[in-house]
């Protein structure tokens, strides 16, 4: 049996997400040749799996150097990640673009409530100047959601202003580090009660990097609500390589959806999986991308504790140079 998006979600509803995660790795191991590939140089083709925490994750470099799709069908789109100049770029295909953009509605609605309570000001400018972007097709679905005056600004940060200040309406201001603290650089901004601003990173070649911590108390500074509530700030943890996302619970810890699951390894060994709260790079598994590859490592250090939450504390260094040797 084909299995696609639909049929993932619906089965995670009625069973368990190790149930499902087993049957994917079979489908995936059996349709997706480049994956196969890698399971059978690292010798675990054949190795039977009960657990979906043995299941094999793959580099993430794959998807810069490998087509990564399962099965055979043809893909609506493609996105692309971007990348500095002379640098190999994601491609992750994608065999419905409705079908992620209905995903990604549900799995932040279920987080944040629903778009239609939020007027959605998106400052997205590395974003829009490129083509098929899944961060821009994504924001593009919770437009149409929003409530009415949504839209994206470029550096026109003056009618943002007025745009904010026309109305009581809750703002959801969604942006790159870069320009939110652009933004605010000269002047703070007053949000209606029940804003939120969202970071999605984003400040390479921009200014000094900050740790998140750092970046959401200088969030704080330059953002309020008008009835003098702190301002709650978001972040939006994604990837060209992912069909699901994480934004940040109460705990200040990223909540996945309920297609994805987080687990750190070890770096000095990507097969081992280390018990929570051990810092390590992080293993994604996510289900929605039944259609390429739901098992992956990635170039992400991070932390894993109870109840399916994780933080991220960086990158690994030279994380592209050290990819899958294997196959590169």
């Amino acid at each position: 049996m084909a299995y696609e998006l639909s049929h993932v979600l619906d089965r995670i509803l009625k069973s368990t997400f190790e149930e499902v995660a087993l049957e994917v790795f079979a489908w995936q191991k059996e349709h997706n040749p480049t994956y196969r590939e890698y399971l059978s140089l690292i010798g675990k083709l054949d190795v039977e799996v009960n657990n979906w925490l043995d299941i094999p994750c793959a580099p993430i470099s794959l998807f810069r150097t490998h087509n990564m799709q399962t099965g055979r069908w043809d893909a609506e789109v493609t996105f692309v990640s971007s990348g500095t100049t002379g640098s190999q770029t994601s491609r992750h295909p994608v065999r419905s673009l409705s079908a992620y953009q209905e995903h990604c509605i549900v799995s932040f609605e279920q987080q944040l409530g629903p778009l239609r309570h939020f007027k959605l000001l998106a400052l997205l400018p590395n974003y829009l100047e490129r083509s098929n972007s899944g961060l821009i097709a994504m924001v593009d679905a919770f437009m149409e959601r929003a409530a009415d005056g949504s839209g994206y600004y470029l550096d026109d940060y003056s009618a943002l202003r007025q745009n904010i200040q026309q109305d009581n309406k809750p703002v959801l201001l969604w942006g790159v580090t870069f320009a939110l603290l652009d933004l605010i650089s000269e002047e703070r901004l007053v949000l209606p009660k029940g804003s939120i601003v969202l970071e999605t990173g984003g400040m390479k070649g921009r200014g000094p990097e900050l740790t998140r911590e750092q970046l959401h108390d200088r969030l704080r500074a330059g953002y309020r609500i008008i009835d003098g509530s702190p301002t709650p700030i978001q972040s939006e943890y994604g990837m060209t390589e992912l069909q699901s996302q994480a934004y940040l619970g109460d705990d200040e810890l990223f909540v996945p959806a309920t297609t994805l699951r987080v687990r750190a390894r070890d770096v000095t060994d990507p097969f081992s999986v280390l018990p929570k709260g051990r810092a390590g790079a992080l293993n994604l598994y996510d289900l929605a991308n039944v259609d390429t590859c739901a098992f992956i490592q990635s170039d992400d250090l991070g932390r894993c504790f109870e109840n399916e939450r994780f933080s991220v504390l960086g990158r690994l260094d030279q994380s592209i140079v050290r990819g899958c040797n294997l196959m590169i």
